[in-house]
């Protein structure tokens, strides 16, 4: 039998619970888990290290993991995220449509996801997805590149990894611009999955089968760096223009040696830190403060002219 006193009490606990609850959420704090791709690659390891240094300041654990590209490491990174009870999960995703169950997994256990650097092929999951300007950046490296290698002769690409959809953004972006000039034949391309070892194999590769090249275009600073070993092995670094695309140290150096014409730096230290940020603000609001789920951040072009200003991996110095 339920008296007069317990049904008050029940109401009570009732009326409380939502408060609790409200306060736990609006304070912020716990688990954030953030997962790249691979950190061996620098481009990787800032973004990784950038948002946990924010998570951290704005007052989080971090949890900082890699999936190698692989969608099902990345699944069971997810699974350890939903046992480890996170508040948010900043993930760099494997695969674009690989990568959609993932992140359903973790929405159906309520944790919000934001997405950085690579997109889904699928809107209304995440609560954000933050990427460089590909487009924007790959025309502004693809202009460079012409005023570097001239408007006449044979070249060649190196492309990222297929299953990134940067990959094919940037050698679409290339083209829009490369197309205006009829004298300028793409005469072979190898895919080299953003890696500078797979850079130097595709470049030897690509030498032999087409040794009269006058300009290598890559989708990044990694596979560009690889083709500049295997050119400077045969030889044919003085000969052969290269153009990268990230802005990664590496590049810097070798931009700054000589070796690399430019490169196009993605504001990764930006948006790994604001995708932090807008996960901090979801996470103590419910919101995050954004206007749209898909943010592009503009990318610089980074020349012998400007190179000095770069003062930290992937941050230009105004």
């Amino acid at each position: 039998m339920i008296t007069k006193r317990k049904t008050l009490m029940l109401a009570a606990i009732a009326v409380a619970a939502p408060l609790f609850s409200g306060q736990a959420y609006a304070a912020g704090g716990g688990l954030m888990t953030i997962i790249v791709n691979d950190p061996a690659n620098p481009y990787w390891l800032t973004e990784g290290n950038v948002a946990a240094a924010e998570a951290k300041k704005l007052g989080y654990t971090a949890n900082v993991a890699a999936s190698k590209g692989d969608t099902n490491t990345e699944s069971q990174l997810i699974d350890t995220a939903i046992t480890n009870k996170s508040v948010a999960i900043i993930l760099d995703p494997a695969n674009a449509s690989g990568s959609v169950g993932a992140v359903k997994k973790a929405i159906a256990a309520n944790i919000p996801v934001f997405l950085v650097n690579a997109e889904i092929n699928q809107e209304g999951l995440a609560k954000a997805q933050l990427v460089s300007n590909n487009a924007q950046g790959a025309a502004l490296g693809a202009q460079q590149w012409v005023k570097d290698v001239g408007q006449k002769g044979n070249y060649v690409e190196l492309l990222g990894a297929p299953s990134d959809n940067n990959a094919a953004t940037r050698s679409n972006g290339y083209r829009s611009v490369l197309s205006q000039y009829p004298d300028l034949h793409e005469v072979g391309k190898q895919v080299a999955n953003w890696d500078r070892t797979q850079g130097f194999n595709a470049m030897q590769s690509l030498m032999q089968a087409h040794p009269h090249i006058i300009g290598v275009i890559s989708g990044n600073d990694e596979m560009a760096l690889g083709a500049i070993a295997a050119l400077k092995q045969a030889g044919k670094l003085s000969s052969v223009k290269v153009g990268g695309f990230d802005g990664s140290p590496a590049a810097v150096a070798a931009i700054k040696a000589g070796e690399l014409q430019y490169t196009v730096l993605q504001p990764v230290a930006t948006f790994a830190a604001k995708a932090v940020q807008e996960a901090d603000e979801f996470v103590r609001t419910g919101k995050t403060g954004a206007k749209t789920e898909k943010q592009l951040f503009d990318c610089v072009l980074i020349t012998k002219a400007n190179v000095d200003k770069m003062t930290a991996p992937f941050t230009l110095s105004k």
